[in-house]
């Protein structure tokens, strides 16, 4: 991909686009320049096709002011077109009363309170994020499908764990009520089925009033691809594709449709920007994670430059400097996963200007070292390059994991029941390494992030129609514990481990015969701060090993993952605090650790 500079676009039109409430009445207006009349029809005219037309602007826009339209009021758009008469929903409804239904005038009102004044954005140093899908995350009281009230309900189980960041899988009104989100029929619409745009704010409201986050996924590499009145929305098409709103050859075909939106059109990149700043103005997310952006930089995301689509990539770049100059505290986080620099580098210098991105360096190796069955079958090589790998010098601009939404389901499971098999996971080997992975990835530099259920060994692969099992919640009582001490040391929520908030690590010693590594995090080193972490990734136990430490002194274990008060099947192996020795070498102290097997133990020094 060839790096481009920033362009210069217009200036932000969300103000005036859709159905815009104000003491006059509401004012409609929309995009459709192939149209040869626009009238807009409602609950206000009775739904008379023609009562209440619209007056033509410049470049294809159409307006109308009805004082008699009110919030709450349904409407559709009447386009007469050389193929006839058209019933469109509005591009820009913030809400429809289904995917196939119509649109309504929003109520835009809502009590924010206190939230916002008390509420502050973790830094990326500092967020441990969990990925919930709303559908599945917790039914609501009468057993339907999940929504923002149920996520809601479970706002105090996250907080106890010690997550500070929610990323919420896609809310756009997608068709029917099962789905992952990634088919965005209105882009602009909150999903009716979850509780529509009040469900969506009371969610933030509630999130921010208990120090949580909210990251919103976004879908701008393709939209729909059913139930889309964007498609051939004015009649208007080329090959028989989309329309205004899409490319009309070759580029619009993606994995998931015809359907990529034609990034070089003004008028679309400018919908496309509008869309994303509605989130964070109207609805107060507190960042973007943008879906598979090598499909809106890249016909075929193969990296072939004959495939570039280079005004994809410079929107990309215009979206994240709009977001850096007006809400500089948001967070953009990009699903890229082809290890590019570029994607977090800053657009002065060419690149796409994301805060963060999925890191495909850590998920796969960091999967492959757990899940294998055969010990042999562990490289510590590749466990140490996934922890030491980084992009523009700056550990936290990725993203670490082990289960997302796309890495638990398409062929592949949950890591407890890809190690367990076809057995229960509540079994030894299962709850061993991929309690292993988990501390790997509260130790690891960059962002953590886990998916829903992972804390209480949710089981078999995501599906959208198979709510997380709370019951598990009791019955792993001892792993969500272990969750929550990992996740409140990376957080340093006890002054301990400042470290791991740091950017820098060291590999202090691997083995790979043995199958034990080491390493050494620190933020400016000292006590308190330097924090050392040791694995064995080995199902035999690794007993008085000499390994190098940081400083001379006394160390503290502070984690061991075989306790038995997380699980009545661990060893509860012994590992007792050290002393590191100087060596004949001045530089070099070295100490005597006892590890169990598949597990962690974490040290660092008091003052």
């Amino acid at each position: 991909m060839e790096v481009l500079t920033t362009i210069e676009y217009p200036k932000s039109q969300i103000a005036g686009m859709g159905a815009i409430t104000h003491e006059a009445g509401v004012s409609f207006r929309v995009w459709a320049p192939n149209a040869q009349e626009v009238f807009v029809t409602g609950d206000f005219n009775d739904w008379q096709n023609d009562a209440t037309p619209l007056t033509p602007e410049e470049n294809g826009y159409w307006s109308v002011n009805v004082p008699e339209a009110q919030k709450g009021q349904t409407y559709k758009y009447l386009l007469k077109t050389t193929v006839g008469d058209l019933m469109r929903n509005d591009p820009y409804a913030r809400e429809l009363t289904n995917s196939v239904g119509n649109s309504i005038i929003t109520n835009t009102d809502f009590d924010w309170g206190d939230s916002e004044a008390n509420f502050t954005m973790p830094n990326m140093n500092e967020m441990a994020i969990y990925e919930l899908h709303v559908g599945t995350f917790n039914i609501n009281q009468d057993g339907k499908i999940g929504d923002f009230y149920g996520v809601i309900e479970r706002l105090n189980y996250l907080k106890a764990l010690g997550i500070n960041a929610i990323e919420v899988m896609p809310v756009a009104e997608f068709p029917g009520g099962f789905s992952w989100g990634y088919n965005p029929a209105h882009p602009f619409a909150v999903e009716s089925e979850y509780g529509g745009p009040a469900g969506l704010r009371a969610l933030v409201k509630a999130a921010h009033e208990k120090g949580i986050a909210v990251i919103l996924d976004v879908v701008y590499n393709h939209f729909g691809p059913t139930d889309m009145d964007l498609w051939q929305f004015d009649g208007w098409q080329e090959n028989n594709l989309g329309g205004i709103y899409f490319y009309n050859d070759w580029r619009a075909k993606t994995p998931w449709g015809d359907t990529r939106p034609d990034y070089g059109r003004a008028e679309v990149r400018q919908y496309i920007r509008d869309n994303a700043l509605m989130w964070l103005e109207e609805y107060h997310i507190d960042g973007l994670r943008m879906d598979m952006i090598p499909y809106i930089r890249n016909v075929n995301a193969d990296g072939n430059p004959s495939n570039d689509l280079q005004e994809g990539y410079k929107m990309i770049q215009w979206l994240n400097s709009e977001i850096k100059q007006h809400y500089p505290h948001k967070f953009t986080v990009a699903e890229d996963l082809h290890s590019l620099a570029a994607i977090t580098a800053p657009v002065e210098a060419g690149g796409l200007g994301c805060s963060s991105q999925w890191d495909a360096e850590f998920v796969h190796p960091i999967r492959q070292a757990i899940i294998s069955p055969n010990d042999d079958d562990r490289d510590m090589n590749s466990v140490a390059a996934a922890l030491t790998h980084r992009y523009n010098h700056d550990a936290f601009e990725r993203v670490v994991y082990t289960e997302s939404h796309d890495e638990v389901a398409n062929g592949k499971a949950r890591v407890v029941q890809e190690i367990a098999g076809q057995e229960d996971v509540n079994n030894w080997y299962a709850k061993k390494r991929s309690t292993l992975g988990a501390a790997l990835l509260m130790t690891a530099p960059g962002i953590p992030m886990l998916f829903q259920g992972q804390a209480i060994l949710e089981n078999g692969w995501f599906k959208d129609t198979e709510p997380i099992d709370w019951s598990k919640l009791s019955e792993f009582k001892g792993i969500t514990k272990l969750y929550r001490d990992l996740i409140h040391l990376r957080l340093n929520k006890q002054g301990l481990t400042r470290g791991l908030t740091g950017q820098n690590v060291q590999i202090l010693h691997l083995d790979n015969d043995r199958k034990l590594i080491a390493f050494h995090r620190w933020m400016n080193g000292g006590s308190n701060d330097s924090t050392v972490v040791v694995l064995n990734f080995s199902h035999q136990p690794v007993p008085y090993y000499e390994l190098p430490f940081p400083n001379q002194g006394h160390w503290k274990v502070r984690f061991n993952s075989d306790w038995e008060g997380y699980a009545d099947d661990f060893g509860n192996h012994f590992s007792a605090d050290t002393h590191a020795s100087a060596t004949q070498f001045a530089s070099v102290s070295v100490a005597n650790v006892s590890v169990a097997a598949y597990s962690v133990v974490i040290y660092s020094q008091e003052s």
